[in-house]
């Protein structure tokens, strides 16, 4: 383990960004922490997970496809320098791990490793959560690991290149430092690991009739904040920007809970209610995935719960499927 104190951090990213674009959790004027620029604003290392969907920095909101001037199609440039992206949880980073497979299965998709390849993850664990609750220690899953003991940061590379990052960084982590790392990284074991579990089984069984998602799907405001705020969502449409001349292609994040989502040229719609969309909402993170993918693709963020203005996000869905039918 290498060592920083907050003061040297300032420094630690200066020297990182003569190699690396770098992406940090800063706070904005507004006093939003987001993962944005070290130009936006200063860094805000404690607080736990930014609220916005972490993996924004690989998929964001919108990106260019392609630019067409008469006959001539030009594809967005890579990066100038490969990405330096620090700010993820250690859940945060389990979703990093799944839309890493995600976008490399069947046809790869080269914009979202124009900018993941390369890229270094640096996760925030430590007493660094909400109110200084603690964020027990990733283990891996990212190049580099940045572990609050509540007085320094104790900076543990797991990737060659996260070794060459630390390399210059003081060695000198007390015992007692080295203990309270053992102690943090112990199993802490999450109820609603279970929760999830359950209503997965719940849902693959068919065991939930449609009446739980016309109840469920009443309460939905089609806000999207879910989806927007979700680290594994990864739906997405596209759309063509013109001038006079030029035509700009763009993908841009798409949320299933909005009703043309799967609407049909012909105007038939698959999903053309309220139910059916909260019901593919939670089925496809529960049922969906873990069958295609051997795993469920909510990692338990908390983020749709904590942006849910009628209290439906998947957490507080599943705990109401499995007091119901479970």
């Amino acid at each position: 383990m290498r060592v920083l104190t907050s003061d040297q951090l300032d420094q630690f990213f200066l020297r990182l960004a003569g190699e690396w674009e770098l992406r940090l959790p800063i706070l904005l004027p507004d006093g939003t922490r987001v993962i944005g620029s070290p130009d936006d604003g200063p860094l805000a290392m404690l607080g736990g997970a930014v609220p916005g969907k972490p993996t924004a920095a690989f998929f964001p909101q919108q990106g260019t496809v392609f630019i067409a001037e008469g006959e001539t199609l030009s594809e967005p440039p890579f990066p100038e320098r490969p990405l330096f992206v620090l700010g993820f949880t250690p859940r945060d980073l389990s979703c990093i791990r799944f839309i890493d497979r995600f976008f490399a299965d069947g046809w790869r998709d080269d914009l979202y490793f124009r900018l993941r390849q390369g890229a270094v993850v640096a996760g925030l664990s430590g007493y660094c959560g909400f109110n200084g609750a603690l964020l027990p220690p990733a283990g891996g899953d990212c190049d580099l690991e940045f572990f609050w003991d509540g007085s320094r940061w104790q900076v543990i590379p797991y990737s060659e290149t996260g070794m060459e990052i630390v390399a210059g960084l003081p060695d000198s982590v007390t015992p007692e430092e080295v203990e309270l790392f053992t102690q943090a990284s112990a199993q802490h074991p999450d109820e609603n690991e279970k929760l999830l579990q359950r209503a997965s089984e719940l849902l693959r069984a068919d065991r939930v009739p449609d009446s739980f998602w016309a109840e469920i799907g009443e309460r939905c405001i089609a806000c999207t904040g879910c989806n927007l705020a979700c680290p594994t969502c990864t739906c997405f449409g596209v759309q063509d920007w013109r001038s006079a001349r030029q035509t700009e292609r763009s993908r841009i994040w798409d949320s299933c809970q909005l009703d043309g989502f799967m609407r049909e040229a012909s105007g038939h719609n698959p999903l053309g209610s309220e139910a059916l969309r909260t019901r593919r909402r939670i089925h496809h993170k529960l049922a969906a995935d873990p069958e295609k993918w051997g795993e469920i693709s909510c990692f338990l963020c908390g983020r749709c719960d904590a942006v849910c203005p009628t209290g439906i996000g998947i957490v507080a869905v599943a705990r109401d499927l499995v007091a119901r039918f479970g």
